[in-house]
C-alpha cells in the first residue's frame, strides 16, 4: 500500500471521527423536567421505557457502541508504480533502430537514434501510467469521504428521529422536554 493511500485512508477515518461525537451530542442535549411531581424512580422508569420504545420505533439505539466503517480495501487491480518504462523502451527502439540503420548502411547509428527514441516514449509512458494511478487513488479517497459524510448524515438523522421519539414519549407521561 503506497504512503499516500495510507494517508487518504488515515484523513478519512480521522474525518469520521469527527464527525460521530456530533451525532451523540445531539442526544445529550435534551433537558425532561417532571410537570406532574414523578418521583425519581418513577423518572428513571419513564426514561428507561421512552428510550426502549424510541429504538423500536426508530431503529437508532445511542447507547450502543459505534463501529465506524472500515476504508475500503485497495482494488485488486492495483499494481505497483510502473518501472523500467525508459529501458525497455530504449531496448525496443534499439531493436528497431538497427533494422532500419541496417537498411541504410549504418546499424550501430540507427541502433543508437533507435535507443533515443524509445527511451523517450518509454518514459512518457511510465509517467502517463503513473498520473494514472495517482489519480485513481484520488478518486478513491473521494469516494471513502462521500461515504463517511453520508453515514455521518445518516446517523445524524436517525439520531434527531430518536430524540423526537423520546420527547414525544415523555410528554406523553407528564414531562417537559427541551
Amino acid at each position: 500500500m503506497s504512503r499516500r493511500l495510507r494517508r487518504c485512508i488515515l484523513l478519512g477515518l480521522f474525518v469520521l471521527g469527527l464527525a460521530l461525537p456530533g451525532a451523540l451530542m445531539a442526544q445529550q442535549q435534551m433537558f425532561i423536567y417532571p410537570d406532574k411531581g414523578q418521583s425519581p424512580e418513577q423518572q428513571s422508569r419513564d426514561r428507561f421505557e421512552c428510550h426502549t420504545w424510541a429504538v423500536q420505533q426508530t431503529g437508532f439505539d445511542p447507547t450502543a457502541p459505534q463501529t465506524a466503517q472500515a476504508a475500503p480495501p485497495p482494488p485488486p487491480s492495483a499494481a505497483p508504480p510502473p518501472q523500467g518504462g525508459v529501458v525497455k523502451g530504449a531496448a525496443r527502439g534499439a531493436a528497431v533502430g538497427v533494422v532500419g540503420g541496417a537498411i541504410a548502411g549504418d546499424a550501430g547509428k540507427g541502433a543508437a537514434i533507435g535507443a533515443a527514441t524509445g527511451g523517450m516514449v518509454g518514459g512518457m509512458r511510465q509517467r502517463d501510467q503513473a498520473k494514472q494511478q495517482q489519480a485513481q487513488a484520488q478518486q478513491q479517497q473521494q469516494q471513502a469521504q462521500a461515504a463517511a459524510g453520508q453515514q455521518s448524515a445518516a446517523r445524524t438523522a436517525s439520531s434527531e428521529n430518536y430524540n423526537r421519539a423520546v420527547g414525544a414519549c415523555l410528554s406523553g407521561r407528564g414531562y417537559t422536554v427541551r
